[in-house]
């Protein structure tokens, strides 16, 4: 765990069991600490290749088959047209643009791309 990513696993002893310093601990001791780790911990899902934990997967899966649903009683679900984007997709794709802004004005004309002002983004 420590080699995949101490970061995570110092997060989730701090997180979990208040431990800010686990080197501190007996070696057994925070080996059995580190097992005991639940699925949604940090480590746990980097060890899992999960993107996102299983909870948060399943509220998406509701989510879109609700989205789903209603979409196919409009006009545009009758024709087959503007199917909504799937949740669980876009959770497990990762982002799409990581940006920085240099000042308020940049990240303005950024938001207002991404909320429906221009279609280039």
């Amino acid at each position: 765990m420590i080699n995949t990513d101490e970061a995570a696993l110092r997060c989730d002893f701090l997180e979990t069991y208040h431990i800010l310093d686990y080197r501190a601990l007996p070696a057994r001791q925070a080996a059995l600490f580190a097992c005991g780790l639940g699925i949604r911990s940090r480590i746990m899902q980097k060890l899992s290749g999960m993107q996102t934990d299983l909870h948060t997967l399943l509220l998406a899966l509701i989510g879109d088959a609700a989205r789903l649903l209603v979409w196919q009683n409009t006009e545009d679900g009758v024709k087959g047209r503007n199917r909504p984007r799937s949740i669980v997709d876009q959770l497990l794709s990762g982002p799409k643009e990581t940006a920085g802004f240099d000042s308020p004005e940049a990240f303005d004309a950024w938001r207002a791309r991404m909320i429906g002002g221009d279609n280039d983004a």
